[in-house]
């Protein structure tokens, strides 16, 4: 079983965990960091940003699917190229700390001209519909997307809140929206979707409740200083998770 193949085993069983290092992470150092955590610590893929040394080099140092993020059509094509085992159109959260936003149709046309550029060429494909759109445009998006034949979709959300409240409840208006889209999303489409944007151990089990297949987490991993505690954070995740899934096997 190749990696890809192994990470749609886990999407089938709903106890994904893909670990995210930054579309706009550039740093070898702390992308080597994080992907070392995600393999240590259990989780089925990791998401890098597009720069053909971090490629190479994640790629010679995990076992795990690497998916490699990004806006622009022309990085994503070469990404295959270079040995991604999936591309993602997103993650959008550095753009929106930029004060950009991605509409609906823009993504639209990146996929687009991603497939043109692949031409034809079999290829696991992600797709994040931006959180900060209305509802019935994210629904319309992610059917047409499905149209299309993607392979994933992911959800967000964290970067349109701000929370209120520290601790737990902070947590869960962080994650409220990415889940309540998850939500939304699985109801009117048959393809996995995966939550992401403001997902920690404490929220990761209401995704899967949700309906998600799988989880993307990023800054609760990526923004800690030591490999150890990353290494430790995604243990959690992935225990949470697979807690999750079996709790949901047995309500069935």
């Amino acid at each position: 079983m190749n990696k890809i193949e192994n990470f749609k085993r886990h999407i089938e069983e709903r106890n994904a965990v893909k670990i995210i290092a930054g579309i706009d992470n550039f740093n070898k150092e702390s992308v080597k960091n994080v992907v070392s955590a995600a393999e240590m610590g259990g989780a089925h893929a990791v998401d890098i940003c597009y720069n053909e040394e971090i490629i190479s080099m994640v790629k010679e140092m995990t076992t795990l699917p690497v998916f490699v993020s990004s806006i622009v059509p022309a990085e994503l094509a070469n990404a295959v190229r270079l040995g991604a085992d999936a591309i993602e159109v997103g993650n959008f959260d550095a753009l929106y700390k930029k004060g950009q936003r991605v509409s609906a149709d823009e993504v639209l046309n990146i996929v687009n001209e991603t497939l043109n550029l692949l031409n034809g060429e079999k290829t696991f494909i992600c797709v994040t519909v931006p959180g900060h759109i209305e509802i019935s445009e994210q629904i319309k998006l992610a059917e047409k997307l499905e149209e299309m034949g993607i392979d994933l979709i992911q959800t967000e959300g964290a970067a349109t809140v701000t929370p209120d409240k520290s601790g737990a409840r902070g947590l869960l208006q962080t994650a409220e929206v990415s889940i309540s889209n998850t939500i939304e999303l699985t109801r009117n489409i048959s393809i996995p979707v995966m939550t992401a944007s403001g997902i920690t151990t404490t929220t990761a089990p209401m995704a899967f409740a949700a309906g998600a297949s799988a989880i993307g987490v990023g800054s609760c991993v990526n923004k800690l200083n030591s490999t150890i505690a990353m290494i430790a954070v995604v243990k959690s995740l992935v225990e949470a998770v697979s807690k999750s899934s079996k709790q949901q096997l047995t309500n069935v």
